[in-house]
């Protein structure tokens, strides 16, 4: 496994870019790269560096649901248009093996939507166990978009917001990790992209000529999503208020945010219900003498390599996590031939854990040149 760069992280992205107490979304330097201590040029070497290790964690959630289990992680996208949302889906998911990802984009509800409840079209899309969902926009669009266009009152936003919670928190509850992150771009930035969008042909298709009109409420929105962030942080889903200015630094953000919760899980390599011994005796019957011989020779080597690279990604793990050391089990080589090695931590799933808000930290790392 590749050589991690986590020094570089002066503070995990889980902790500093969360909306805790005395966090002004106004005063946030969407050109900042807090907690960063690289560039562009290291972020990008060290998304190289991570792609193995998220790619084989999210394998072993995928195992994990075709197992039995009841584990899965939801990652949130919020962001006005232009905030790298698709960028994101691109550069970070697809780090992963796409049959292990759940993709909904909400976007206008519906004939058939808006005759339930705004919660039902979420609730049909949330990911089952094993697997990674990615909503882009969500549920919260729900209290952003009637609000600023005066579709729905102050009492009804307010109320919705408790609604979430609850919906939220019994989600996390049933096994599901919440990530929610929010892409803010500034007011200049937003203006650039879509400008740059009108100049270049291929990229007309993504214009909607509503995103002007969007933009001419931008102070609206920022209100409201300073309201959804004092609002719906909570313990069982936590916000991540991104500065979404530079984009390498935003999949950077959310690459650090999922592998932290994909390790978080403690999953290992699942136990079959049936006995591998007993299925070898099987297959070996229907096998020939060379094609046995050959096996043997195969697992012979696929046993010392498998403990390598357990301890491998042990070791890169206790680099990444922030809860202490990992430790890859010890286990004789026949052991692999007879059946799957278990989890460095316990087999079955951890906790939630109990999170603490942060106060932002951005005021004080202002300053770097947007590049």
């Amino acid at each position: 496994m590749a050589h991690d760069r986590t020094d570089l992280w002066t503070t995990p992205p889980a902790e500093l870019l969360r909306p805790g107490g005395g966090f002004d979304l106004a005063d946030m330097d969407r050109g900042d790269a807090p907690g960063w201590s690289g560039g562009k040029k290291d972020s990008k070497a060290f998304l190289a560096d991570r792609a193995p290790l998220l790619s084989e964690l999210q394998e072993r959630l995928f195992a994990h649901g075709r197992t039995g289990g009841d584990r899965s992680v939801l990652l949130v996208i919020q962001g006005l248009d232009t905030a790298g949302k698709g960028g994101v889906v691109r550069h970070v998911i697809g780090m992963v093996d796409p049959q292990g990802v759940a993709l909904r984009a909400f976007g206008v509800p519906t004939a058939q939507e808006r005759r339930h409840h705004y919660l039902w079209r979420v609730r049909r899309a949330l990911p089952k166990p094993g697997m990674i969902g990615v909503f882009d926009r969500s549920h919260y669009e729900d209290v952003l978009v009637p609000r600023v266009q005066g579709e729905i009152d102050e009492e009804v936003w307010k109320k919705r917001y408790r609604e979430i919670n609850r919906f939220e928190e019994r989600v996390a509850a049933a096994g599901t990790t919440i990530i929610k992150v929010a892409l803010m771009p500034s007011y200049e930035e937003q203006g650039l992209r879509l400008m740059e969008r009108l100049d270049r042909p291929e990229k007309h298709w993504k214009f909607d000529p509503g995103d002007v009109d969007t933009r001419l409420r931008w102070d609206d929105y920022q209100a409201a999503y300073a309201d959804v962030f004092a609002n719906t942080h909570t313990d069982a889903a936590p916000w991540h208020v991104i500065p979404a200015d530079r984009k390498w630094y935003t999949r950077l953000v959310v690459t650090e945010l999922l592998t932290q919760a994909l390790i978080d899980l403690g999953l290992g390599w699942p136990r079959p219900r049936w006995r591998v011994a007993t299925q070898k005796r099987r297959l070996a019957e229907t096998m020939s003498e060379e094609s046995l011989a050959e096996a043997a020779e195969k697992a012979r080597k696929k046993a010392a390599q498998f403990q390598v690279e357990e301890e491998a990604y042990a070791a890169t793990v206790n680099e990444v996590d922030d809860d202490g050391p990992v430790r890859a089990e010890e286990s004789a080589a026949d052991d692999h031939m007879d059946e799957p090695a278990t989890s460095r931590r316990s087999k079955q799933a951890p906790a939630e854990k109990k999170h603490k808000k942060h106060n932002n930290k951005d005021k004080d790392k202002k300053g770097k040149k947007k590049s």
